[in-house]
């Protein structure tokens, strides 16, 4: 906790006063322009790697990015994405995988899962992306799981209201944490920042 004090204090004397402007808009207004759905894990920070302001994400993240398909109930990552499509009218929709990513591994590697339960039953969401990929290929499996999140995406009615309407655009990459690099899984190379 000392670090986090110390980062606190750090940015009410550096950051905040720079951008006090920025946080006094912020205030009072709430405009995202992406909903970007990433991993949990600590390494992939989505405002660092896409040079983005705060208020400019609306961020979600799940261990291994994964969305369930839309199922009716409460659910915190449907909740999520419905606000963001249907209440901040993102326009982009990001959903981002990376490079050794600890849930793709220990699927991949058919790791023991019966200690962490939770765990285990969350990653059946990735199962079609698994039943894709053979040989306990993680990259193949985190690109796979990346793909398989957008259809389950599409799933949501907010999503589908509007990929109809065409006011929202799904996107998938992954970040590759040793180099930096963020690649579009439509084979148009590095993905702009958002």
């Amino acid at each position: 906790m000392p670090d986090l004090a110390a980062g606190i204090a750090g940015f009410q004397r550096d950051v905040f006063p720079a951008k006090e402007d920025l946080f006094a808009h912020l205030a009072t207004h709430h405009t995202p322009h992406t909903l970007f759905i990433g991993c949990s894990d600590a390494r992939v920070v989505p405002e660092l790697i896409t040079g983005s302001e705060p208020g400019e994400l609306f961020v979600l993240r799940t261990a291994g990015n994964l969305v369930p398909a839309y199922a009716p109930g409460a659910d915190a990552v449907a909740a999520g994405i419905e606000y963001a499509v249907s209440v901040l009218g993102v326009t982009d929709i990001v959903v981002c995988g990376h490079s050794a990513c600890g849930a793709m591994t220990a699927l991949a590697q058919d790791q023991d899962l019966t200690t962490v339960p939770a765990v285990a039953g969350w990653l059946r969401y990735a199962d079609a992306a698994r039943a894709r990929t053979s040989g306990g290929d993680v990259a193949a499996l985190v690109r796979q799981n990346v793909r398989a999140q957008l259809s389950n995406l599409a799933t949501h009615p907010s999503v589908a209201r509007a990929l109809a309407q065409r006011t929202v655009a799904l996107h998938g990459w992954v970040f590759d944490i040793a180099t930096g690099r963020v690649e579009r899984l439509d084979g148009s190379g590095a993905a702009p920042a958002a």
